[in-house]
This record gives C-alpha cells, structure tokens and sequence, in this order.
C-alpha cells in the first residue's frame, strides 16, 4: 500500500481513478466507505504526515491470474509499539470470499510483521459470530487470547502471534 492509494481511496476517488494508481481492476462494492472508516481509524492527514508508520505493512491483495484485480486488503493499523505489539485486520471482496485469498494473504503478512525487529506480537480482532473469521485466524497461526469491547462493535474475540523467543 502506498501512500498515493491511499490518498485515491481515503478520499473517495472515482474507481477509475484508484484503478490507474493501484494498476489493477477494483471490485465494484470494494472498498466501500465504511470499511475505508473502520481500517484506517487515522485521519487523511495523520497518513500523509508519516506514511511510513501509518501504512507499515499494508498490503492489498491483487489475483495473480488474468488481468490484475484487487480482491481485499491487509491492513497493519501501524507500526508496532513500544511494546513490540501490531495490529492486523483483513477484508475480502464479498464475490471473492471462501477462495483462500484471506488465508494466502495473512500468511504472508504475519511472517513479513515476525521478521521485522520491533515486531513481537499481533493481534487481530473478530465478532464472536463471524465464524469463518475466526477460522481463517486459527488456520494461519493465530491463537484466541481473550476478549476486547469496541466502542461501535461491542464485544470483540482477541486472536494473537507472538514471536518465539
């Protein structure tokens, strides 16, 4: 993720306009504006001032086969803290969903974060009914620690990886 997409979709671009700077066909319902205010919970401005920190990670996820199209995104939501700790969320266009692309994107995302030095742990969260959520966390390494309320989303299930010492 660069900082120019990120500019083009943080501000509501026309979709051919984010499909020039991303390179790749977009989804037509993808991203939609509440996801955009979900995963990115810093302000245009906090992203352009320090891009590096704020888009740390940030990956979309682009098909290798045929044309290139975006299907999702993982999101670091920055740089770890302090405390070594991140973290991740993902989304999958609705029409490209149960494909494996969440699966082959987390896995390679988490490994990149592990590898980085000031990561030690990342967690991601999910809703106690998003079953398939759940799963595609436990399937990529991911082991449930406990629960977290969210201001909007209520209760929410902590899912983590530590690095091994």
């Amino acid at each position: 993720m660069t900082l120019p997409i990120a500019v083009a979709v943080l501000e509501g671009r026309r979709r051919e306009e984010i499909e020039a700077v991303v390179q790749a066909e977009m989804p037509w319902t993808w991203p939609g504006r509440a996801l955009v205010e979900q995963v990115f919970r810093a302000s245009l401005d906090d992203v352009r001032a320090d891009p590096e920190t704020r888009l740390w990670g940030d990956r979309l996820m682009v098909t290798r086969e045929g044309p290139p199209r975006v299907v999702g995104s993982v999101i670091f939501h920055g740089r770890p803290g302090a405390d070594g700790t991140c973290e991740i969320s993902y989304g999958v266009e609705e029409t490209n969903q149960n494909r494996g692309y969440a699966t082959e994107a987390l896995t390679a995302c988490l490994a990149w974060a592990m590898e980085q030095p000031e990561c030690r742990v990342i967690e991601a969260t999910t809703m106690e009914w998003h079953k398939a959520s759940a799963r595609v966390l436990e399937k990529v390494g991911m082991k449930r620690a406990g629960k977290r309320r969210h201001e909007t989303n209520g209760e929410m299930l902590v899912y983590e990886m530590r690095r091994m010492r």
